[in-house]
């Protein structure tokens, strides 16, 4: 299993944006092979940081589900709330390979 870590930096004005964007995503990876946690919006503390976390069963899995970005029609529609809104100002990934309880 792999999980991808995605740390967001979002304009705070835009967080109803950002929201529409995300529930799009949660359910393209859910869709696609994957298994998404969750986006963790600012509660208290820095309000222009957000995270992702989702995972799928290998890193040859989550490469598979990149060959639809820019291609699929859902993809294109998910990054265009994005890119209309702009509530992204940078993101970053990080990949972590999970130590799961037994």
């Amino acid at each position: 299993m792999i999980s991808c870590f995605v740390d967001y930096e979002i304009v705070p004005a835009k967080i109803a944006a950002f929201e529409e964007f995300a529930k799009a995503w949660m359910a393209l990876v859910n869709k696609h092979g994957g298994q998404h946690h969750g986006y963790f919006l600012p509660s208290e503390g820095a309000s222009d940081r957000a995270l992702a976390l989702f995972s799928f069963p290998s890193f040859a899995a989550y490469e598979q589900y990149r060959t639809l970005f820019g291609v699929d029609p859902e993809f294109i529609a998910a990054d265009r709330i994005r890119d209309e809104s702009g509530c992204v100002v940078r993101h970053e990934r990080s990949f972590f390979r999970p130590l799961l309880p037994d």
